[in-house]
């Protein structure tokens, strides 16, 4: 199947296709290189430099490259500058996206995978967290994200759209070739920042909060591979066959682990000792979130093929030991 992704130089979505060539799909890359890097596109790839919200460019590349299904990755994704500058992300995230929608239907598309993000729960009433929760954003990111998740129920029951929308918990790790890996300007992710701290880019990491009510103090999250994350993607695409499809699916390992837990693992896995420092809690940081996920397991035959942090992380430090200054280099 031809693919546009949208947003496919960036982290998840250049894991995504190169899973999606692996599957024997033909992907086709839109990107306007922000946050994305040229570099982890093969030269192979057909590649389009621009804009999600160009209607006229994007209808070029549906009719040209003979799209059939769009997986969407564009999006901005820092919690506080969306809380800082709202109206950025409602462009970029929602309004742009609508375009996309528009241009789709009207060169006859049909079929759509959204990247959504577990934010859309809010801080959640009880765990693990289930497809059918109550969805309270507390930032304008989870809002935008939500907000597109209902333009697509809506537009689905008018036009026939068939789409998946996937929940990520948190992304992490890099490609287990080794080929492509993570680089972020700003970092926020944890094990990047932790293993950046153990290879001295930075002075150190700090522990936010170390009197929640968890095993060790610290906070707890579902880290889940980039790479399990793109097979799932590539495992709904037969179930978009018929009109109106409407599936939502958390992806996450269902395990936890603490930021202590994070900080440990990457000294286990680099040998190097990482400098830490404790600080106050952040406002608005749950202590813990996991997914359920067994809703992907049972209807997309989903396997996790990284269960532990461990194997997670060595993904990780494998590619940062080798790229030390991410695809600048």
């Amino acid at each position: 199947m031809n693919v546009l992704v949208t947003g496919g130089a960036g982290y998840i979505g250049s894991h995504c296709v190169r899973q999606l060539t692996a599957a024997g799909h033909q992907p086709v890359v839109l990107d306007n290189l922000v946050f994305g890097h040229r570099e982890a596109i093969s030269s192979k790839i057909p590649f389009y430099e621009g804009d999600l919200g160009d209607a006229a460019l994007v209808k070029k590349v549906l009719d040209r490259e003979k799209i059939e299904l769009v997986m969407h990755f564009a999006a901005f994704a820092y919690v506080g500058e969306s809380v800082d500058n709202p109206l950025k992300y409602y462009e970029n995230n929602l309004a742009k996206p609508i375009t996309l929608l528009k241009t789709m239907l009207g060169c006859g598309v049909t079929k759509f995978i959204l990247s959504s993000t577990c934010s859309t729960f809010g801080i959640p009433s009880k765990l693990p967290i289930v497809e059918d929760m109550p969805q309270n954003p507390i930032n304008p990111y989870g809002q935008s994200k939500l907000d597109l998740e209902n333009v697509l129920k809506a537009t689905a029951s008018a036009h026939g759209l068939s789409f998946a929308a996937f929940r990520y918990f948190n992304a992490a790790g890099t490609a287990e070739d080794g080929s492509i890996g993570e680089d972020h300007d700003p970092e926020t992710h944890l094990i990047p920042l932790v293993i950046e701290a153990a290879m001295g880019k930075r002075d150190s990491i700090t522990i936010f909060g170390n009197d929640y009510p968890t095993p060790d103090g610290t906070c707890l999250r579902d880290y889940v591979h980039v790479d399990d994350l793109s097979r799932a993607h590539i495992a709904a695409i037969p179930h978009l066959a018929e009109p109106d499809q409407q599936l939502f699916y958390n992806l996450g390992t269902g395990q936890p682990h603490s930021v202590r837990e994070v900080i440990e693992t990457v000294e286990k896995v680099s040998g190097l000792k990482v400098p830490v420092k404790e600080g106050p809690r952040r406002p608005g940081d749950p202590p813990s979130l996991y997914a359920d996920s067994t809703k992907a397991q049972k209807e997309l035959n989903w396997q996790i093929q990284h269960p532990g942090l461990e194997s997670i992380i060595t993904t990780a430090w494998n590619w940062h030991k080798r790229h030390p200054n991410g695809y600048s280099q």
